[in-house]
């Protein structure tokens, strides 16, 4: 049996990172191709970067999925993102039940990119066509066409929009992992004093750290951030699993929804689990800034989350610039329709209500924001606070989740594990939610500072 690792699409390159239009890679038929059992056969040259797991002595054989442009009439690449097909570029060359034919195909590592985290795979800088590998008498990469041309990013997005998912996935994992950590550390860690009532320190010794009250307060902030990212992630993947087995009715409902929550399942969970693992260093202090303590890399691993797979500042757009207003605003009508639901449950909890009320103005601000930031239709003024809007809807969004599991944990007995979980919605709600009115408020105004802003000022 042949083991082969497929990798994720070899999508940037040098010049041309979140901007896919401006990809440079060739993809020209090959004139001695015709016939072949595996499809259009073309060959590929250019240059792509970031690739993870690029090349390795793991398997046998690696295939990397390629985006690139087929030359017009003229042999000039078309512009644009639509131009971009998907191709099937094996490093070593198969035939058509997967043996190896004992063939290179010309595509070669060409470097490493030496990465502030995420150290345990490689990641690559790859040549394709440089002629370093001829193959079948001639330079340049075979590849196989993957649908039709000018179709690379819709195959692309079959694997992207759930690859974002997973993104968020891990950052809550490794921000739980931060977090268990720094609780362990918290409960060994002797270090000052109780302070009594008028502010002298207690007699006795030393004290763990956990019974501090601020160090209490980093530790219920991770919490709130790795189990809400977590929530929040497997809420999307519930989805997932709607869109594929459920009726159709409610499975249009589940797409419609996911579209909407995508971008923030991928950036949301991103950013705040960085924020845990900070604390997670902070925690232990001193020790946690050096490698006797596995936080600091937690750190650094977590840190690209808010990079690959789209940027915040892309996911920003994708939600404000598109999600929220697609189909005329249904996702917008059933994530509120959701969130009411929990609404009415927590309404039936004395301290619960409260939450429950502060989550419907939260969504209304939302609501002000979103008519405030497309009152004149202009893109630029609109899009200009986009990741601020990202945040704030982030944070609604988890606030809802955090109240629906408070209603979880008020329904089962009050266990530890119960009585945590409540204490995260309180926290979530009485720390967290507030400040999504500072990030909503250029968003609706639609803030000029920083559109604004000239380079030439940056040095002044």
């Amino acid at each position: 049996m042949i083991r082969i690792m497929t990798r994720f699409v070899c999508l940037s390159e040098p010049q041309a990172g979140s901007g896919l239009g401006d990809i440079a890679t060739r993809a020209l038929p090959d004139p001695i191709g015709a016939g072949d059992p595996l499809g259009p056969r073309y060959r590929l040259y250019g240059n792509k970067m970031w690739i993870s797991n690029g090349d390795h002595e793991l398997t046998e054989n690696i295939v990397h999925l390629v985006l690139a442009k087929i030359p017009d009439d003229s042999g000039r690449l078309p512009s644009g993102a639509k131009a971009i097909s998907l191709f099937i570029v094996p490093k070593k060359l198969t035939d058509t039940d997967g043996n190896l034919t004992g063939e290179r195909n010309d595509a070669a590592v060409a470097g490493l990119n030496h990465k502030l985290g995420y150290r345990g795979i490689p990641n690559t800088l790859l040549n394709f066509g440089e002629g370093r590998h001829p193959v079948r008498g001639s330079s340049g990469a075979i590849g196989y066409l993957v649908g039709r041309p000018g179709e690379g990013l819709k195959c692309m997005f079959h694997m992207m929009n759930e690859a974002r998912i997973a993104v968020g996935l891990g950052a809550g994992a490794v921000a739980y992992a931060g977090y268990e950590a720094s609780l362990r550390y918290a409960r060994d860690r002797r270090q000052g004093r109780a302070l009594t009532a008028d502010g002298k320190s207690a007699a006795g010794g030393p004290v763990r750290i956990i019974e501090h009250p601020d160090v209490r307060r980093m530790l219920l902030a991770q919490k709130a951030y790795a189990e809400g990212a977590l929530a929040l992630s497997l809420y999307c993947a519930r989805l997932v699993d709607e869109v594929n087995t459920a009726p159709p009715g409610d499975a249009t409902q589940a797409h419609r929804l996911l579209e909407l929550l995508t971008p923030v399942a991928k950036s949301w969970p991103s950013e705040w689990s960085v924020e845990a693992n900070s604390l997670a260093i902070q925690v232990h202090g001193g020790y946690g800034y050096t490698r006797d303590f596995a936080v600091e890399q937690y750190w650094r691993d977590n840190r690209l989350n808010m990079i690959h797979e789209g940027t915040h500042g892309i996911q920003g757009l994708d939600l404000l610039g598109r999600k929220v207003r697609q189909d005329g605003g249904v996702g917008m009508r059933l994530l509120r329709a959701r969130l009411e639901m929990t609404v009415s449950a927590a309404a039936t909890d004395p301290e619960l209500q409260t939450y429950g009320r502060s989550l419907e103005r939260a969504f209304q601000a939302l609501e002000r924001a979103i008519a405030g930031a497309w009152a004149n239709g202009d893109h630029l003024e609109a899009l200009a606070s986009a990741t601020p809007f990202l945040r704030a809807f982030g944070h609604v969004v988890v606030a809802w989740i955090w109240l629906d599991l408070g209603v979880a944990a008020g329904r089962a007995a009050l266990s530890a594990r119960a009585q945590g979980m409540r204490q995260a919605t309180r926290y979530f709600h009485a720390f967290e939610l507030p400040k999504i009115y500072a990030w909503l408020g250029p968003v609706e105004d639609r803030s000029p500072v920083c559109r604004d802003m000239r380079d030439e000022w940056f040095d002044a």
